[in-house]
């Protein structure tokens, strides 16, 4: 049997205008952290993402989605989200299989395709306090903007609960 193929930024698209959720996407230069990010904030206008994929010891999968430049403590944000044990990073491979994403391109958009809701998705609310949020469509090549309500709406439209916390230190 063949596996689903990611859905593409087109899809996602497509998706959030059935929700009718407003979005605007710019394209730019491919961007793989958050320092190669920064040149594009005079040009897009609200809260920036950083985006940790990161497991528990019992493989148990979590997006953490914060803004850019906030630390997270992964020795200490496990007791916060409510995971059994530690934090780890997610490999590769589990990113590509849950979230449809690539390293580089991490996104709270990618819960599109975690059609099994492997994965809870944590929203920091220190980012949440931004009107509009700003995420990689599923390519790192593209920031889409985003009202915080029409996250909240889109994720909880995957079929997955939108977790606010203070993750950030």
């Amino acid at each position: 049997m063949a596996e689903a193929q990611p859905k593409t930024d087109q899809d996602l698209f497509a998706f959030l205008d059935q929700l009718g959720a407003r979005h605007q996407t710019k394209s730019h230069a491919p961007v793989f952290t958050v320092a190669e990010s920064a040149a594009l904030r005079d040009e897009i206008p609200g809260g920036h993402t950083k985006n940790l994929f990161v497991k528990d010891r019992k493989d148990q999968y979590f997006l953490l989605t914060v803004e850019e430049n906030a630390t997270v403590d992964l020795k200490t944000v496990h007791q916060i989200v409510g995971g059994a044990s530690k934090f780890s990073f997610g490999k590769p491979e589990k990113l590509m299989e849950y979230l449809g994403v690539v390293p580089g391109s991490v996104t709270a958009f990618g819960v599109i395709n975690d059609m099994e809701q492997n994965v809870t998705i944590v929203l920091d609310e220190e980012l949440m306090k931004n009107d509009i949020i700003n995420c990689h469509p599923l390519r790192n090549d593209a920031t889409t903007s985003i009202g915080r309500d029409d996250l909240i709406r889109f994720i909880e439209a995957t079929g997955h609960k939108a977790h606010i916390l203070k993750v950030t230190v």
